[in-house]
């Protein structure tokens, strides 16, 4: 078995796909009106269709699960976050763990959790 992608629910697919995009060189790889994968395995659900997929509501800022990328100029992509055209909503700016990784953590535009942190050598 392999896990082939990770699937987040967002409010609207376009300004969605932008911001991937934008902050983190994802491209499209499929768009089926509402459901569009990306690359890295990212999958983006719009709301409505999911809602009715699992007949319950989207809870954003749940809390219970993160996506997590790693980013060797952490610095320079700090800066990304605080000249991004949109107000990003902060977890934790960006600080060092007693390891000496460097993280930042934030939410997507629908609440959905990202960590970003600079790549773990031990873990490569």
């Amino acid at each position: 078995m392999k896990l082939r992608n990770v699937l987040i629910v967002v409010e609207d697919i376009k300004k969605s796909v932008d911001f991937y995009k934008e902050l983190f060189g994802l491209q499209v790889i499929w768009d089926n009106d509402g459901n569009v994968i990306m690359t890295e395995g990212l999958v983006l659900q719009e709301k409505a269709i999911w809602e009715k997929f699992i007949d319950r509501a989207v809870i954003p800022k749940n809390h219970s699960s993160e996506l997590y990328f790693e980013e060797s100029d952490i610095e320079a992509f700090a800066r990304k976050l605080e000249n991004f055209h949109e107000e990003i909503q902060y977890v934790n700016r960006l600080m060092e763990h007693s390891w000496g990784q460097k993280v930042i953590r934030f939410y997507d535009l629908d609440g959905n959790l990202i960590e970003v942190g600079t790549p773990m050598k031990n873990l490569s």
